[in-house]
């Protein structure tokens, strides 16, 4: 007795084909812009620095706080540092930094950090995070498409001098400052507020910021 021959179902074989061909071809393109993300990945560079004080520059920094940090530089670096000037510098470079949000990466790049007390700077960035910075979107690989606020311009005034205590020190100079905010465009941020600064070790740091201006 004869054995039958099994018909081979062409069609079923050609749908069989194609879909692995799909597949293939898929994970290829998937492969490929991979890739081609990665070396568009944004890469933000250090161009300037203060070492004895550890501030750092950023390539992607604004023009008005490259100004800003050229100035710092100076004061920084004089045979006899005007403390003063020091105290009015970290106080507008940290709100410049901070509420500049047009060149941040994502809603982790907290701007102004390095101006904060050391022992605080985690809870600031934590709370940076979850108010000013919570709907930043990422720009990791420079393609975002949305519209945030450039700082023009900031203005400080030295309200005085005050005694101010953290943990278990306490600083009897620290410095009181108020300040106005000016934008490329008005989109709703803070615009006034005031800082304190105190003294750790060579370096003045912000210590708190409120919203409302402090009394004179």
């Amino acid at each position: 007795m004869k054995k039958k021959k099994r018909k081979i179902n062409v069609k079923r074989v050609a749908i069989l084909i194609i879909l692995l061909l799909l597949i293939i071809v898929g994970g290829i393109l998937a492969f490929n812009k991979l890739t081609s993300d990665k070396k568009a990945t944004k890469e933000v560079q250090e161009v300037a620095s203060i070492d004895a004080y550890g501030y750092t520059l950023k390539d992607n920094a604004t023009k008005y706080y490259k100004g800003l940090f050229k100035e710092l530089e100076k004061v920084l670096n004089a045979d006899e540092v005007d403390e003063e000037k020091y105290s009015e510098l970290v106080a507008k470079m940290f709100i410049a930094d901070f509420f500049n949000l047009n060149n941040k990466i994502s809603k982790n790049d907290v701007g102004g950090k390095q101006f904060v007390y050391a022992d605080y700077q985690e809870d600031f960035e934590k709370y940076a995070m979850d108010s000013v910075y919570k709907s930043v979107e990422s720009d990791v690989y420079g393609n975002r498409n949305q519209s945030l606020p450039v700082i023009t311009n900031v203005e400080v005034t030295k309200v005085g001098n005050d005694s101010y205590t953290y943990g278990e020190n306490t600083d009897d100079n620290a410095y009181i400052y108020n300040f106005v905010i000016e934008y490329e465009k008005d989109m709703g941020y803070q615009t006034e507020g005031s800082l304190t600064l105190i003294h750790n070790n060579n370096k003045i740091e912000v210590a708190s910021m409120s919203e409302k201006s402090a009394s004179e």
